[in-house]
């Protein structure tokens, strides 16, 4: 099934590469979110699960992570930017200080970094399909970038763009998002190039619907 978490939570942690970039709201919540479902619980009391929009700055400024790309509101976060507020958070659960944190991320490597993650959030890592979060306004990867073309065109298989091009084909693609919801992607839509990559396709619709209905709440 499409929507199945991978049995290796290395192989689901990476999932979330696909989604990136982030803005600091969006970072925090994805991150959050991770941890909450994950099932880790804190061992030191003072450290709380999620972290804020404040948090991450405060990380940022001590050199605990990396700078964003951009400054300001147009400031952005990548996978490795998710990954490092990850260890932190899990490490700061665990009672280690910050200083140490900080230590063992100047000695580690990126892969080591996403391997240790993934080892301590265990088979409690989702793939972002799954995932809950609370401004889920994160599809800004490929299938991302795909689904946002198709919006701003206001093409659809019935209404071709100004060229008439590319709707002759009668082929359609099937991408399963969530039980109950599905995306038929005509082959001469400009999506169904990443038809390839439909897991991120779906991940893409998922968040985009989910931001929908909570927005109605």
């Amino acid at each position: 099934m499409p929507n199945e978490a991978p049995k290796d939570p290395l192989l689901a942690l990476r999932q979330y590469r696909q989604l990136a970039p982030w803005n600091l709201h969006d970072l925090a919540s994805v991150a959050g979110a991770l941890l909450e479902t994950s099932g880790v619980r804190p061992t030191n009391a003072a450290a709380k699960t999620r972290p804020s929009d404040r948090t991450i700055r405060y990380y940022v400024a001590q050199g605990l992570m990396a700078p964003p790309e951009g400054r300001g509101t147009s400031a952005t976060y990548s996978y490795k930017h998710l990954l490092q507020i990850l260890l932190i958070k899990l490490r700061q659960m665990e009672g280690v200080p910050l200083s140490q944190i900080g230590t063992e991320l100047e000695e580690h490597t990126g892969d080591i970094v996403e391997r240790r993650v993934a080892s301590a959030l265990g088979s409690g890592v989702i793939p972002p399909s799954r995932l809950s979060i609370a401004n889920p306004e994160a599809a800004r990867g490929r299938a991302g970038r795909a689904i946002h073309t198709w919006a701003r065109l206001g093409e659809s298989p019935d209404r071709p763009g100004e060229s008439g091009k590319g709707f002759a084909s009668t082929k359609w693609h099937r991408v399963p998002v969530v039980r109950g919801l599905e995306l038929h992607v005509h082959d001469g839509h400009p999506l169904a190039k990443y038809i390839g990559q439909s897991q991120d396709i779906a991940d893409a619709v998922r968040l985009a619907v989910n931001r929908l209905v909570m927005s109605d709440e």
